[in-house]
């Protein structure tokens, strides 16, 4: 179908929602309020109900029977955040309605990978009570090339490489499924539902085993040409710096990331810390483990000053594992975007934690798929 037909099904579609939200109507009467034929008006119903956007049930209009159509509770989707440590899945539609979470070992193929989310996803259906979907998006740790739908870097996500993750997941599951990238979600996820909510422009960096950040320009996501805007984890921090995965020396995954932050506590204590216990210890007031939180908050602030400079947005929301650390990260991080910010962007750009938590990139892929599913019958 050309872009101007779907571009004006989807317009017409919008015609006839606003119209409902008046109140409910005939497809007669929906017709006369919206000024489209009845034909249209009746094509359009029916997509809509497929997708649970609207609900007809039969009623009388001028003594006759007639079918009366409603705005309906909405579709239901699936969002998945598959992280390298773990795999959250949530079902719902304006609200959560199911949700299932599990650690996995970092090593974890795509395979397994997307095995152990469709099990997880067919639990959280069963739960829901729903018996069907609308569609799934699934959120990636790792840049995902929208041109083609693979992963971007081979160096971040070495088990995925040449996997479309895209294809694979419609192919078990008979869904429309969306990828993207899990930074770009946690985004989503505060821009639907969390800190950046009625915000036009904002940032969310998620400091976790990696770094990354989404973008929110005018009130859209901005991905960039190929989808890899927001790496600022390979962005460089120290250009004599440890050697990165990505070839470059000095990133600031390198210097921030928490597999290097847990790493230098190990050769400071003599024993493996997991990130609660150093978190821990330092709200206790443990000066190594205070200071290794305080330098990586540091560091990602002068990648958060730079955003702050490029991008002039309202707010930078923090999340990630890291994000649990609070203030002992973030009081670091906004004095260095204080000092390396120009003064106009470092005044508007307040920066808060997240306040979805470890669940703003399966929240934000609950939206995305939700938008992709209202979407989709106007684009085919």
């Amino acid at each position: 179908m050309p872009a101007s037909t779907a571009a004006l099904r989807a317009a017409n579609a919008r015609r006839v929602l606003d119209a409902l939200r008046r109140g409910p109507a005939s497809q007669a009467e929906l017709a006369r309020r919206t000024g489209l034929a009845p034909a249209t008006v009746s094509a359009i119903v029916r997509t809509l109900t497929a997708t649970g956007s609207v609900e007809v049930s039969i009623g009388t209009s001028n003594g006759r029977r007639a079918h009366e159509v409603r705005l309906g509770s909405g579709p239901v989707a699936a969002g998945i955040d598959l992280d390298h440590r773990h795999i959250r899945v949530v079902v719902g539609s304006g609200s959560v309605l199911a949700e299932r979470f599990v650690e996995v070992d970092a090593d974890l193929s795509a395979v397994e990978g997307i095995d152990t989310a469709v099990r997880l996803l067919e639990e959280a259906l069963r739960e829901s009570g729903r018996d069907r979907l609308a569609a799934v998006a699934l959120g990636l740790p790792a840049p995902v090339d929208v041109r083609t739908g693979e992963v971007g870097s081979s160096s971040i996500l070495p088990n995925w490489v040449g996997v479309r993750a895209e294809d694979v997941l419609r192919d078990r599951l008979g869904l429309p499924v969306v990828v993207d990238n899990d930074s770009n979600l946690g985004a989503l996820g505060e821009m639907t539902w969390g800190a950046s909510a009625g915000k036009r422009d904002s940032a969310y960096i998620k400091a976790s085993t990696g770094i990354g950040a989404g973008l929110v320009i005018a009130g859209e996501l901005f991905r960039g040409l190929a989808g890899t805007a927001g790496e600022i984890g390979h962005t460089t921090i120290d250009e004599n710096g440890p050697v990165c995965r990505c070839g470059n020396r000095g990133c600031l995954e390198m210097l921030a990331g928490v597999p290097i932050l847990l790493r230098l506590l190990e050769q400071a204590y003599g024993r493996a810390l997991t990130l609660p216990e150093a978190i821990a210890r330092a709200q206790a007031g443990d000066p190594g483990c205070v200071r290794v939180l305080a330098d990586a908050g540091r560091h990602i602030g002068v990648a958060a000053a730079n955003l702050a400079n490029l991008l002039n947005p309202e707010v930078i929301v923090v999340g990630g594992e890291l994000a649990q650390a609070g203030d002992l990260l973030l009081d670091p991080l906004r004095t260095v975007v204080r000092r390396y910010a120009i003064p106009s962007a470092a005044s508007l750009a307040e920066v808060v934690t997240t306040q979805l938590g470890n669940r703003a990139e399966a929240l934000g892929a609950l939206a995305l798929a939700l938008q992709h599913a209202e979407r989709l019958p106007f684009e085919h």
